[in-house]
């Protein structure tokens, strides 16, 4: 069992174990030791904005440096963006300093092996190994002619930016459309508007003046308000929503309505069955069971992973088909990207639009969303003690599963990131699934 990576890397509040300089030392140390592949060995840092990036990136290439592993330093970069620059470099692996969507005070270490994917759970937990390994003071140092060396590299952004705007086909063109592009005060805030400019697009950029501690705050995936006021003020086309480290992608139509996550990938999939796709679509245990009803309909096979967009991909390698997602915008298209990368998703949505002269209001008519509630209630961790195991709650399920039949579904499951119970009830009636999520929260309080 992983004691220290979650659902996606290591992450935690800055300063408090694991996120502090001591730990990200020994766990790139650990990673070297792992992932160091005989003769040279280099690996990708990356980051986003936080003012923590440069504590946790010193202190990660001290690691690596004493494990023998050379360094190339990229910047704030998105976190595909360096998953990409681990496969072009040829690279024995890429981390990213993220906490993604959380606020400014959390950050993470996300790490990336050979061709820009994710680490298996073998590899996790081979590093955990050697980190506590480390942690218990058996940390070694290769001698001083074979530490690892550090670099810079200065054209990073620019690599990534060619590379997503070879995305959109050469016949097409983003000309004529206005849209707003909020970058979450992230790791995209410079990427992500030069693309859609370079492609031809008016761009009212939003969001994109980092400072350290305004990342996701009030803005993003994850807080669309402003996008929404925004695309409305400007009279724009549409809204893209990207979020701290932008492997999230949502976005909003003319009228103002936000499109998600789920709607999104029923747009690629309908768009993918059309051009001759015969796989199927991965999403997870809190995909909209309309996304599934539509899939159905267009006789498009559908999977559901746990919760998290490694166990997604996991999914798509075993079935071999090509896309997967969540409704909070992790989009898989592996036919473009080997990891979710919101600025490429969003260009593969806007390949559909153009190819099919529609707008994003018309396009996203063809699936019927339940309404879904999600309540997240926090808990304190107690060591023997799972808050879902508790026979009232098992009670409020078994009851709410009563009330809605056949009409509806409940999930409950932990955050892998903080101490938090997710409660989704979806049902055919909004008011019914609020009532019904609250009930079962009320257990959880």
């Amino acid at each position: 069992m992983r004691k220290y990576f979650g659902t996606d890397g290591v992450r935690g509040l800055v300063g408090e174990f694991p996120m502090t300089p001591d730990f990200a030392m020994k766990l790139g140390w650990a990673a070297g030791q792992v992932l160091g592949a005989e003769g040279i060995k280099e690996v990708i840092i990356g980051k986003d904005t936080r003012a923590s990036g440069y504590m946790l990136e010193s202190a990660l290439e001290a690691g690596f440096s004493a494990a023998g592993v050379n360094v190339a330093l990229v910047g704030p970069l998105p976190t595909p963006a360096v998953s990409y620059l681990t496969s072009t470099f040829r690279a024995d692996a890429g981390v990213v300093i993220s906490a993604s969507h959380n606020p400014f005070h959390d950050n993470g270490i996300k790490i990336f092996g050979q061709g820009g994917f994710k680490l298996t759970d073998v590899q996790e937990q081979e590093i955990e190994r050697l980190l506590h390994t480390a942690i218990e003071g058996g940390m070694t140092c290769v001698s001083s002619e074979l530490l690892g060396k550090a670099r810079r590299v200065d054209d990073a952004a620019g690599r990534y930016i060619e590379y997503c705007k070879a995305n959109l086909p050469g016949h097409l063109s983003l000309s004529g459309l206005k849209v707003v592009v909020d970058s979450a005060n992230g790791a995209a805030y410079k990427v992500a508007p030069a693309v859609y400019r370079e492609l031809g697009a008016t761009v009212v950029s939003i969001h994109d003046q980092p400072n350290g501690v305004n990342i996701n705050a009030g803005c993003g995936a994850t807080a669309m308000e402003s996008l929404r006021a925004a695309v409305l003020q400007h009279e724009a086309d549409l809204g893209i929503a990207l979020d701290g480290d932008a492997d999230r992608l949502m976005m909003v139509d003319h009228t103002g309505s936000v499109v998600d996550g789920d709607e999104l990938l029923f747009l690629l999939a309908k768009d993918a069955k059309a051009s001759g796709y015969t796989g199927g679509v991965v999403g997870t245990q809190m995909s909209n069971l309309g996304l599934e009803q539509a899939l159905a309909a267009m006789e498009v096979p559908f999977k559901r992973a746990k919760v998290g967009d490694r166990y997604v991909m996991e999914q798509l390698k075993a079935t071999g088909w090509r896309l997967g997602g969540e409704g909070s915008g992790h989009l898989l298209s592996l036919d473009h990207a080997s990891t979710g990368d919101a600025i490429i998703a969003s260009l593969r949505v806007l390949t559909c639009l153009l190819q099919q002269e529609a707008t994003l209001f018309v396009a996203k008519q063809g699936m019927h969303k339940l309404p879904q509630t999600l309540i997240n209630v926090r808990y304190i961790a107690v060591e023997g003690i799972d808050p879902l195991e508790s026979e009232q709650v098992k009670a409020a399920v078994a009851n709410v599963e009563t009330e809605l039949g056949d009409s509806g579904r409940v999930l409950l499951r932990k955050s892998g990131t903080e101490p938090l119970i997710r409660v989704m009830v979806e049902a055919v009636d909004a008011e019914q699934a609020t009532s019904c999520a609250e009930k079962i929260a009320a257990a959880l309080a």
